[in-house]
């Protein structure tokens, strides 16, 4: 079957729609005026439907023309998403990927699989961000990672289940309470608690997130967990440790605290591509490998 219609015009449509009149879209393409009105008339006549309706002084889509060009955005898409995949083919491998890792991660997952992807690949080079919270969602909806292990799945942003984390809330071995059967929240309460902060930029997201119980008197608030274990081990307070850690290096060190109705609970962790179609090659293997890595 022949098309009726071509992507330039639908393109055209779409412009004038997102500039809000066609004057303006017609400066935002670099054509005149009537060449617009033009490609716009052939195409209402090419379909058989009014696209445009007059408002004022302005020429704004009508309703059929609104509920066409929902259809016809995907196809957009589709088009400038097969333009930068054919970009990324002619440019071949990448040479640097960034990867995006969630500080709940325990890194073996992470660099197991980086270790059989070095040897097959020469000449990518892989950068590594540790985040957390809103830092992970800010490296995935802003497209500063090819990779990202994420806690929580972002909106809109497919993901596939790498794997979860425990937290166990954790003392000195020597404090007072590192050895009690049973913890109330309100004992727990009079304790200093250790937390690990927000990295994100409270600039670009609006405002910083918080997780969890936090309802001691006083709180110590950290970098990452490399602090927070050494906080706890110094006899600051106590924190809620991913259990990778606690086993790893907190042995004789540090003691699990049994608090009533809050033991421990595990976060998920997630695989994600924050940029869709403009994936390149060295990424989706990376990506694969981490998969399998993560199903064993």
């Amino acid at each position: 079957m022949r098309l009726k219609t071509t992507l330039e015009q639908w393109q055209t449509l779409y412009e004038i729609d997102r500039a809000g009149s066609i004057q303006a879209a017609a400066l935002q393409l670099n054509k005149s005026h009537t060449t617009l009105i033009y490609a716009l008339r052939k195409l209402e006549d090419q379909l058989g439907v009014s696209l445009v309706q007059v408002e004022g002084r302005r020429a704004v889509l009508s309703e059929d023309g609104k509920a066409l060009l929902r259809r016809a955005s995907t196809m957009l898409e589709q088009a400038r998403e097969l333009e930068l995949i054919s970009e990324q083919l002619t440019k071949g491998v990448e040479s640097e990927i960034v990867v995006a890792v969630d500080h709940l991660c325990r890194l073996e997952r992470l660099y197991k699989p980086m270790t059989a992807f070095l040897a097959e690949n020469n000449t990518t080079s892989i950068q590594v961000v540790e985040t957390s919270l809103s830092k992970t969602t800010e490296m995935v909806t802003q497209e500063l990672a090819d990779v990202a292990i994420i806690n929580l799945p972002i909106t809109n942003y497919s993901a596939e289940v790498f794997g979860f984390t425990k937290m166990e809330p954790v003392v000195v071995s020597s404090h007072p309470l590192a050895n009690a059967t049973s913890i109330s929240l309100k004992q727990l309460s009079s304790l200093p608690q250790i937390v690990v902060r927000d990295l994100g930029s409270i600039e670009k997201l609006g405002e910083k997130k918080d997780v969890g119980w936090l309802k001691s008197s006083q709180r110590i608030t950290v970098d990452n967990f490399d602090h927070a274990f050494s906080a706890v081990e110094q006899g600051v307070g106590y924190c809620r440790l991913p259990k990778h850690i606690v086993d790893s290096r907190g042995s004789g060190k540090l003691a699990v605290l049994n608090v009533e109705n809050g033991g421990g609970y595990q976060v998920p962790l997630h695989l994600t591509l924050p940029k869709g179609a403009k994936t390149g090659p060295a990424t989706k293997r990376f990506y694969e490998l981490l998969l399998v890595s993560a199903s064993r």
